[in-house]
């Protein structure tokens, strides 16, 4: 019984926490100031590392494709089209969204850990501060902010990778393009966007969860950006089930 109590108590200290957040902000000015901070530190910050993982994984789903889908039997340019189709639909989306999910979520849950533990959340409870809008809203407002600038730039990084498989010989960049414009659909990268704004809010909200409300030291800071991690990547398998459904 146990077992199954503690999801649920957990779920519901969740929510009260999410009640606190999107409380009416007390100064709109230090808020803003807050918001700018964390779209640098969670978005910018992340640009790099989108942009080297999409790269080579669009060359990797290019060259796949070429070898195990394309034959002379089926049309040159199906090799762009299923390319173009992983990235937006997927990859773009929800694979990045887990891979954020490592970078900044164990971020966002050991920094709100760690000021737990040495005791400047309370502190800013003391000075009459609401501590988590103060500290977490920024955090989910700047990350879903961001979010459609690091799927563009993966977007746009992933193609640039297929294209340097082209220029290799692995096809020819006129299939290539051709397959990418064929039958495309610009509801695709509206679904891309819609799906990668709710994993940016499970992102920010879990991980942030996860380390405002920390106890101990400095091993349990450790351990609740572990668990911000698992949590995270298991919730965003389980809305893209459910998004795909809605959105397809």
């Amino acid at each position: 019984m146990t077992a199954i109590l503690k999801p649920i108590a957990t779920f519901g200290r969740y929510l009260q926490l999410m009640a606190k957040v999107f409380s009416r902000p007390e100064r709109v000015r230090m808020y803003l100031k807050q918001y700018i901070r964390e779209m640098q530190q969670l978005g910018l910050d992340s640009i790099v590392i989108v942009l080297m993982i999409s790269f080579f994984i669009g060359a990797v789903i290019c060259i796949q494709m070429k070898v195990n889908i394309q034959s002379p039997w089926m049309p040159r340019f199906t090799t762009g089209y299923t390319t173009r189709e992983i990235l937006l639909l997927e990859f773009s989306s929800s694979i990045m969204c887990l891979i954020l999910a490592g970078k900044v979520g164990s971020n966002i849950a050991s920094e709100l850990g760690t000021m737990r533990v040495t005791q400047q959340i309370d502190a800013l409870e003391i000075m009459g501060v609401n501590s988590a809008s103060f500290l977490i809203l920024p955090k989910i407002m700047g990350l879903v902010t961001m979010i459609p600038v690091l799927v563009t730039f993966s977007i746009a990084a992933g193609f640039g990778g297929a294209y340097a498989i082209s220029f290799a010989g692995i096809l020819t960049p006129e299939d290539l393009t051709y397959g990418l414009q064929h039958s495309f659909k610009v509801w695709f990268v509206w679904s891309s966007y819609i799906k990668s704004f709710v994993f940016a809010f499970i992102i920010a909200s879990v991980s942030a969860f996860y380390g405002y409300t920390v106890e101990g030291g400095s091993v349990e800071v450790g351990k609740a950006s572990t668990d911000s991690v698992v949590h995270c990547s298991m919730l965003i398998l389980f809305a893209d089930i459910f998004l795909t459904q809605i959105l397809s």
